[in-house]
């Protein structure tokens, strides 16, 4: 009996395949058969091959095929994943974020400087400060006794002098009474995103903020 039938019947799709799209670095299906109709032809007749071990290099020779199947379906998903990350982040492009930063910027068109003051419980008034990068006070204001939790706050761009600031980035702070004693507030700028950026390598978000700041999407305390 011929065992190249044999194998063509146990594996009737590597009939249909081309070893010219094979990369000569691989082994493929239509090798590994050549190698098996080989070691039978040359097989010593008084010392057949074991049915068990045949059976066993075939097996072996299906779960290299199923491995090489996951990893391409993982590259698949990969690929899948980061398109569907990609989308997501390119959403947040125009939109403001929540940062962990009191950083912010005053833009050129009017739009107030915006920022959020996390305001413990028990305050007996809180005051505003807003000062430039060079760290001099440009705007400072009373906000009175606050209800507790992050409470949003907005600057029009006006300073103390009465004349409007020049656009840029701008420095908010707060500071709360708490039994007579004046204590820091934590403070977060509402920041505009300009871009995006997605890392293929790690998947990571990274968003680029008016102003040139950059911060990772986990650095994002929420979204607005």
């Amino acid at each position: 009996m011929n065992p190249t039938s044999n194998l063509s019947e146990i594996f009737p799709s590597t009939a249909t395949q081309s070893a010219a799209t094979a990369s000569p670095s691989e082994l493929g299906q239509e090798d590994f058969l050549e190698l098996m109709v080989a070691q039978l032809e040359n097989q010593d007749p008084t010392k057949p091959m074991d049915n068990f071990e045949f059976l066993s290099q075939i097996a072996q020779f299906g779960t290299v095929e199923g491995i090489q199947g996951i990893q391409a379906g993982f590259e698949d998903l990969s690929s899948v994943l980061y398109a569907n990350q990609t989308l997501q982040a390119a959403g947040l492009v125009g939109s403001k974020v929540l940062t962990e930063t009191n950083l912010g910027v005053l833009g050129a068109e009017g739009e107030p400087f915006e920022a959020s003051i996390d305001v413990p419980s028990g305050n007996e008034g809180v005051t505003l400060f807003v000062q430039d990068t060079a760290g001099r006070l440009v705007h400072s204001r009373e906000l009175g006794v606050l209800q507790p939790g992050e409470v949003k706050v907005q600057w029009d761009g006006i300073g103390d002098d009465g004349n409007p600031a020049l656009p840029g980035q701008y420095r908010v702070s707060a500071e709360v009474t708490i039994g007579g004693q004046p204590q820091a507030a934590s403070v977060y700028t509402h920041t505009l995103v300009e871009s995006v950026t997605v890392d293929r390598g790690n998947g990571g978000v990274t968003l680029n903020l008016a102003g040139g700041d950059q911060v990772s999407l986990n650095q994002v305390r929420g979204f607005l």
